[in-house]
C-alpha cells in the first residue's frame, strides 16, 4: 500500500521540468509567430503592421491551446 502512494506522488524535480519545458515552448511558439508576421510585413511593406498583429494574435492562440491540452491531459 505504501509503494503505491509513492509511486503517484510526483517528484517536484519533475514538476519544474514540465513547466519550464511549457514556458519555453510557449515563447517559442509566440516568438515565431510574431518573427513571421514582422518578416511578412517587411517583404509586402505595409504601412501597419497588420500581419504582426494577426499572426501575434494567433500564435498566442495556438500557446495557449497546446499548454491547456497538457494541463487537462488525463492522468496516467
Amino acid at each position: 500500500m505504501l509503494q503505491q502512494q509513492q509511486k503517484k506522488q510526483p517528484k517536484p524535480l519533475n514538476a519544474y521540468a514540465k513547466y519550464s519545458g511549457l514556458a519555453v515552448q510557449m515563447a517559442v511558439v509566440i516568438g515565431g509567430g510574431s518573427y513571421g508576421g514582422v518578416k511578412l510585413d517587411e517583404y509586402y511593406q505595409n504601412q501597419t503592421p497588420i500581419f504582426t498583429i494577426i499572426l501575434s494574435l494567433v500564435s498566442i492562440a495556438i500557446a495557449m491551446y497546446l499548454v491547456l491540452k497538457d494541463f487537462i491531459k488525463p492522468k496516467s
